[in-house]
């Protein structure tokens, strides 16, 4: 790729292959351009405070050092359409607990708050109640390189039939919703239809919301009859926080429940950058995962399970997939783009190469009536 400024506000960039989703990879924050000048002025200090930052958007920072938990956005006089700003000030106030930040916001000195799950079911009917799509996926991703029996297709797809879905978002409270796709609704439209109704019935199923004990026993069976193994154990890693806890438990609960004495579980909740190292070390049998869109494309779903990503902790391969993943990179028939990776979805899904679990799809919020004209950023 090459990048060549002309003149002052514009960039032309030449790519060395075509690109489908350029226009929606240029929107992920790792592609925005910098002042080189400014860089280079503020060396190591450059983006650790409103000081060390400049700004060419409606608004500037001010009073952030890096550290406090209290600054404005003030109203940018050289924006290019500054007319159109509204605003004057903006203040950001950063609390420890969402009980805090709700307070404020009942005593008038917030307008904006997000909420946690107990504050969402007790105010889903308030005025000003309202939530944003965060394009979220979370799963089991099991180690097939490691552990021979989760590397069996069949044992896979028991422990996801296994598990009761419907009963997890209850558990988890919030707005989360049962998964049967590892791309969530919502992402993108083909030809205005979501994309994950192009995807195949039969694949989804593997994902039921509730238990499907006698498809997962008879599942479970003919991989243990494959392996020759009549019992066996293993151990599912989470984070230490309150939904990776529950997420876990449940997890165990549900499988050890469907099979009986077949299966053994145990549970190991870690801090998350601890859980971050053993995953990406390979370090664990079963993980729980999530991903969070980059960009608003299914790519940056399907991207992370071919065989050579760094984020397939679990080493899942599949020759055909990685094909159809390349070729939707680089063909320039849209209709052969979605195509492509709507087969490469439906082949991980029905291998079980990773079992969807819930989608984070929204974050509760309440925004004082009297605010109009919010603009969620979608996580993506």
């Amino acid at each position: 790729m090459g990048i060549k400024a002309v003149g002052k506000y514009k960039l032309v960039i030449t790519l060395e292959r075509r690109i489908p989703y350029f226009d929606k990879l240029m929107g992920f924050a790792v592609f925005f351009p910098q002042s080189e000048k400014a860089v280079k002025k503020y060396g190591s200090k450059y983006g650790t405070a409103s000081k060390y930052m400049i700004y060419n958007g409606p608004f500037v920072q001010k009073g952030w050092t890096g550290s406090n938990l209290s600054w404005k956005m003030v109203k940018n006089k050289y924006y290019w359409d500054k007319k159109s700003v509204k605003l004057n000030t903006i203040t950001w106030s950063v609390q420890k607990t969402p009980s805090t930040s709700y307070n404020l916001y009942q005593s008038g000195k917030l307008d904006y708050t997000s909420l946690d799950s107990s504050q969402t079911n007790q105010l889903k009917s308030t005025k000003g109640y309202t939530t944003l799509n965060q394009g979220a996926t979370f799963y089991m991703q099991f180690n097939i390189a490691k552990n021979k029996h989760l590397a069996n297709t069949n044992i896979r797809k028991a422990i996801s039939l296994a598990v009761n879905r419907k009963g997890l978002v209850s558990s988890l409270g919030g707005n989360n919703v049962a998964a049967n796709t590892l791309t969530p609704p919502g992402l993108t439209d083909v030809n205005g239809k979501d994309y994950t109704k192009l995807l195949s019935s039969s694949a989804e199923s593997l994902y039921p919301s509730s238990t499907k004990k006698s498809e997962a026993v008879k599942y479970l069976n003919k991989g243990m009859k494959q392996l020759g193994v009549s019992k066996f154990s293993f151990k599912i890693l989470a984070d230490d926080t309150d939904s990776g806890k529950k997420t876990a438990e449940l997890l165990q609960s549900n499988i050890e429940a469907t099979f009986d004495s077949k299966i053994s579980v145990t549970v190991q909740n870690l801090p998350f950058k601890t859980r971050l190292s053993r995953s990406t070390s390979s370090n664990f049998d079963l993980v729980i995962s999530g991903w969070s869109a980059d960009f608003a494309d299914p790519i940056s779903f399907l991207d992370l399970f071919t065989s050579t990503n760094s984020e397939n902790n679990g080493k899942w391969k599949n020759a055909t997939y990685d094909k159809l993943i390349a070729d939707s990179k680089t063909t320039s028939s849209t209709s052969k783009r979605w195509s492509n990776l709507t087969k490469a979805e439906n082949i991980l899904l029905k291998d079980a190469g990773v079992a969807p679990l819930y989608y984070s799809t929204t974050a509760s919020l309440i925004i004082r009536p009297s605010v109009k004209g919010v603009i969620q950023n979608r996580g993506t």
